[in-house]
């Protein structure tokens, strides 16, 4: 997973054909918890790109995203929005990967 370090990087990622961006924080316990699982994830939906960003580092952004809830996933197709998995629970690695299937249907 490749962290996300400029508001550029940010911009561009989400232009691609299908990035997953996880929110996080290192003090975050729940992010700490599925971190070893994201590999998995990562192999399983190869044809995506997977990006991690620090919600304090990115709190503006965070802010007009509504994440208001760690950690959290986004998927953007082609400059869009086309799904969330936002909220403030414990994430397991199933949820994530249905939530993934979920939105490349759209």
């Amino acid at each position: 997973m490749i962290s996300i370090q400029t508001v550029d990087q940010f911009e561009q990622v989400k232009e691609e054909d299908g990035a997953v961006i996880m929110f996080t924080a290192g003090w975050c316990p729940d992010c700490v918890v599925i971190e070893p699982e994201l590999p998995a994830i990562e192999e399983k939906f190869s044809d995506l790109s997977f990006y991690k960003m620090d919600r304090d580092t990115f709190i503006e952004q965070c802010q007009e995203l509504e994440i208001f809830g760690i950690p959290s996933f986004l998927l953007f197709k082609n400059g869009r929005e086309a799904d969330r998995f936002v909220s403030k629970d414990r994430k397991t690695r199933e949820e994530i990967e249905r939530f993934i299937e979920e939105a490349m249907e759209k």
